[in-house]
């Protein structure tokens, strides 16, 4: 661990769990949590908010670079607020989960965003001892520095299933919003295969618990690794 402080990278598609396990983990730990995929979804609500278009890429960026984010990093309650209004809510509708793609493609955006998702996973680090940062590059490009670097999958159908269920919609929304999203995402990202050196946790088979246990064991086995160097 880097100077006595544990940071844990988590990626992977939606519907694998990786949000709740995360928060769970970081709670188990006793350290903070980072979900950088709801600063995406931030952004994007405060284009909407500015009246920004969505395919003015240099105006997005521009947002992205003067947005007034402040992220809650305690995993019992993770809240989200731009310029004092807290979004939390806002950030989870459909529409946002339409939207949101064509400002986490968007490569000035990626850069704005990593840039401020390392600052934070070392300010939260410095200040709990350690964060759980979850999202979809924080393996590869946000932190290949971190302790233990994990990706989180799941069958498509299993995370289809899970997915609709947590939004209350029916399965063909959830495949545009999943599987489309999914195919977007990764063209500048890559969170459906491991990296060299990131841990495959499959969850298909898994209920929460397992998830949880699954990860914490991939987090041992990794840190236990680094100390025998």
């Amino acid at each position: 661990m880097t100077e006595g402080r544990l940071i844990v990278a988590i990626d992977g598609p939606s519907g694998t769990g990786k949000s709740s396990v995360s928060k769970e983990v970081a709670r188990r730990l006793g350290i903070g949590y980072l979900d950088t995929g709801a600063m995406y979804r931030a952004v994007a609500w405060w284009a909407q908010h500015e009246g920004i278009d969505l395919s003015d890429q240099p105006a997005v960026a521009q947002a992205a670079e003067t947005i007034p984010l402040v992220m809650g990093t305690n995993p019992d309650d993770p809240r989200v607020s731009v310029d004092d209004i807290a979004i939390d809510r806002q950030i989870r509708t459909s529409e946002i989960s339409e939207m949101v793609s064509a400002v986490a493609t968007n490569l000035a955006v990626r850069s704005t965003m990593k840039k401020r998702q390392r600052r934070l996973i070392n300010e939260i680090a410095e200040a709990t001892g350690g964060v759980v940062a979850e999202g979809r590059d924080i393996t590869t490009v946000v932190a290949p520095f971190a302790d233990a670097r994990i990706l989180m999958t799941a069958s498509e159908e299993v995370r289809m299933g899970r997915r609709s269920k947590e939004l209350a919609v029916d399965a063909e929304a959830t495949r545009a919003q999943i599987v489309e999203r999914d195919a977007k995402d990764s063209t500048v990202a890559q969170f459906l295969t491991a990296a060299d050196g990131v841990v495959t946790v499959d969850t298909s088979d898994l209920d929460f618990e397992q998830s949880v246990a699954a990860v914490l064991g991939a987090i041992e086995a990794s840190t236990s690794a680094i100390a025998g160097h």
